[in-house]
């Protein structure tokens, strides 16, 4: 796995480590707790990665590849209570290139 490092370097020490220990967490453990990955419903297999340090919260949306690689693309901090619609359309759109360029 690796993070897009554009959205990684833009994040204080502290949140860039959070992350790196929550995509560390994803490795090594089967069942993830929703309250680090969760699946987004009604998207065709897409996933948001959650972060938070202290008041600061972080999504990175990703998903599977034939079940085993990890797929991570756009990330952003959240600053409302729902995930704001056009960075799911964002993260669809690139989910949509990747397999259009696999293929």
């Amino acid at each position: 796995m690796q993070l897009p490092e554009s959205f990684c370097l833009k994040q204080r020490e502290k949140a860039q480590n959070k992350i790196v220990w929550t995509l560390n967490l994803i490795e090594e453990i089967q069942d993830i707790p929703g309250t680090y990955l969760r699946h987004l419903k009604g998207t065709g297999g897409l996933y948001e990665m959650r972060v938070q340090v202290g008041n600061d919260i972080f999504r990175i949306f990703c998903f599977f590849d034939e079940g085993q690689l990890i797929v991570l693309m756009n990330g952003f901090q959240k600053k409302t209570q729902e995930t704001p619609k056009s960075e799911i359309e964002k993260a669809l759109k690139i989910k949509k290139e990747y397999e259009q360029e696999k293929k």
